[in-house]
């Protein structure tokens, strides 16, 4: 039965002293454990994160919001219902399935940003990255959009020694990639600005890094970039196409007795850490917790950064921090392949009866926190 917390966060997670951090420390799924942390620095937490678990599947959401918390909210209420009902109407978990209720979250937000504008404007300019795992039948299907990104450990043996190396799972759809610009240039044809170099980074339109997303809606429909409502809070613009997309890159793959562990993370986290040393972390450490230790770490790089102490970030108010490092959230999720393997491949992946929290919450299946 999917718990659903209706408590603020920190009344949901527990504060352990860590400031503006909240965790679980451990939690079974379907096929292992699980632990989550997540540590805020804007002034509102814009990244957004659940896990469901049933006897037969566990589906994993982590969502980075930028202009605002709105559209990773709406995203946390709202994906997983709809692929619980694409799921049933088709008979399983697919790429279809996944596609089309990437876009029905998609395209339920630009109803929400039609019926809003005019005493919301700011809507139309609000987006979030996207990244679901989900594990069913000894299956893993991982869709993203944007520059969160998951990462699995998975046992090598090398000159006779066992070692857990990083592969990643996930696209990063970011222009600072060389291979991204030429996709969104190679789009584009007709606008030599389409990126720009811009405040130290490569952005689409010199507005945003990200090429693909849910929302962001001024940047997919013209008319709105032109609305009078909503022009005086961006910068001038002209778009006659759309400059980003919410088609999810999406891969299938089957577990197999090396995959050891998935971390899904924010690039909060990537920004900090390399995939390579989050799975050395994750190997070489005890289960409980592991998700916090891993904020902790990324939190002492960007100490270090600064010529700070972890105890420094740790202790500068919300908003202020965003200076130092972004929002980060952060699931691990182990994978005990006796569970996998024995698992009843004909239960539904989502109960009868299965409904989404409310916006404003994390929501995943716990008996308490």
């Amino acid at each position: 039965m999917l718990r659903s917390c209706y408590r603020p966060l920190e009344r949901c997670f527990g504060r352990r002293g860590d400031g503006l951090m909240w965790n679980m420390d451990i939690k079974p799924h379907a096929s292992g454990d699980y632990s989550i942390a997540v540590v805020q620095a804007n002034s509102s937490l814009e990244d957004q994160s659940q896990v469901y678990t049933s006897p037969s599947a566990t589906y994993v959401g982590v969502y980075d919001g930028h202009g605002g918390p709105e559209a990773s909210r709406f995203v946390n209420s709202h994906l997983f219902s709809f692929l619980h009902k694409y799921t049933s109407e088709h008979g399983g978990l697919s790429v279809d399935v996944i596609k089309k209720a990437f876009s029905a979250t998609e395209d339920e937000f630009l109803r929400l940003v039609k019926r809003t504008l005019s005493v919301h404007p700011r809507i139309a300019s609000v987006g979030s990255c996207c990244l679901v795992g989900a594990i069913t039948d000894n299956e893993l299907f991982v869709a993203n959009l944007g520059d969160s990104r998951a990462v699995l450990g998975r046992k090598v043996t090398v000159s006779k020694k066992d070692a857990v190396v990083a592969e990643r799972l996930s696209t990063d759809h970011n222009v600072s990639a060389e291979e991204v610009r030429r996709e969104v240039k190679a789009l584009h044809p007709e606008d030599s600005q389409i990126v720009v170099y811009t405040r130290g980074v490569w952005r689409i339109k010199g507005i945003i890094q990200v090429s693909r997303s849910i929302g962001d809606v001024y940047l997919k429909k013209p008319e709105y970039s032109r609305d009078p409502l909503f022009q005086p809070l961006i910068n001038p613009i002209t778009l006659k196409h759309p400059v980003m997309t919410a088609e999810p890159s999406i891969l299938r793959k089957k577990l197999e007795p090396e995959d050891l562990f998935l971390i899904f993370a924010s690039d909060g986290l990537w920004e900090q850490l390399s995939d390579q040393a989050v799975v050395e972390i994750v190997s070489k450490n005890p289960r409980s917790g592991i998700a916090k230790r891993l904020v902790r770490a990324a939190l002492g790089e960007a100490a270090k950064k600064r010529e700070l102490r972890y105890s420094d970030i740790k202790n500068i108010e919300k908003g202020i921090r965003r200076h130092f490092h972004d929002d980060i959230s952060v699931v691990v999720l182990y994978l005990d392949h006796n569970k996998i393997n024995g698992g009843n491949a004909r239960l539904k992946p989502f109960p009868v009866g299965y409904t989404n929290a409310p916006t404003d919450i994390f929501s995943f299946n716990a008996d308490s926190m």
